[in-house]
């Protein structure tokens, strides 16, 4: 019996980790390439991250997560997996807008490592998903930086949370992505992007992070009831590159800034302004000879 406890604690943990990984690799996988460039129609390979960010938004601790796992894209003439987006379909594609989904996965946190969160739940491994639209606002031509994109995303999500011995849906987010990236910047293989993210949050998701219930009220922590709205926002800059020729390299930064959000006044709303650091690689080992628009 431990040994299938086990098992089933190292199938959980690995499914928490491709989740993870495939959200940070679609967004790696999405700096990368600008809309003329051509790229292989599949390609498979590893990828590998490491991010230090703070337990939940405004929190006063931060934990370091590491994730390695396999990845796979797929650039079809009427279906894309992985580049970029989870799975799209090229048919609505148009030349300024493209409809897919949007993924994003976190790490949970154990509230016995956490002070402010010292004898409540743990926060558990979390996921969002939903649709976006993703709109060309502008194309920038330069005479030796490179090209540059300006888009703005709009983003609806679910939010989901499990220990993976149940699901709890968690409410929903609606996230406006600003986001600009251009190639070519330092040499033509380095890639900059830089996006601005305001994201707010229904009820349910800010009862999770904020609310504090009568049960879990000690002298140093006062009750609070959440409320739904503006959670806050996300300044990310990050640079790509190529290693080798089939390893490509990105660092990033970012900071979010919760000054005016809706649940300031929680006990368990620490920090108006948290940082997160990472950086990875992708290293393709497989890919088809034959080329496609990368976007």
């Amino acid at each position: 019996m431990v040994a299938i406890n086990n098992r089933l604690y190292l199938a959980k943990y690995w499914v928490v980790i491709l989740l993870v990984a495939m959200s940070a690799n679609i967004k790696a996988q999405e700096e990368i390439s600008l809309e003329d460039d051509m790229r292989p129609v599949w390609e498979a390979g590893i990828f590998a991250a490491a991010f230090n960010s703070p337990e939940y938004p405004a929190a006063n601790q931060s934990q370091t997560n590491v994730i390695p796992s396999p990845y796979f894209v797929y650039r079809g003439k009427t279906l894309r997996i992985g580049d970029g987006s989870i799975a799209r379909a090229v048919a609505v594609d148009k030349s300024w807008y493209e409809l897919d989904l949007s993924l994003s996965a976190s790490f949970g946190a154990n509230s016995d490592d956490n002070l402010a969160r010292a004898g409540m739940p743990d926060l558990d491994f979390i996921f969002e998903l939903g649709p976006q639209i993703k709109m060309r606002l502008s194309k920038f031509e330069f005479e030796q930086h490179g090209r540059g994109e300006l888009f703005l995303n709009l983003q609806t999500r679910g939010v989901f949370s499990t220990d993976f011995s149940g699901m709890d849906h968690r409410g929903y987010v609606f996230q406006p992505d600003f986001r600009y990236r251009q190639k070519g910047w330092l040499s033509d293989k380095t890639a900059l992007s830089i996006s601005v993210s305001p994201t707010w949050a229904s009820e349910k998701l800010q009862d999770y992070f904020y609310q504090v219930d009568q049960d879990f009220v000690t002298e140093q922590r006062q009750a609070y009831d959440a409320k739904g709205g503006y959670l806050g926002t996300r300044l990310l800059v990050s640079v790509s590159f190529n290693a080798t020729e089939n390893i490509r390299m990105f660092v990033g930064g970012s900071t979010s800034m919760h000054e005016g959000a809706a649940n300031e006044d929680s006990p368990l709303f620490l920090e108006t302004n948290t940082y997160s650091i990472g950086l990875g690689l992708v290293w393709t080992l497989l890919q088809s000879e034959e080329r496609v628009s990368g976007r």
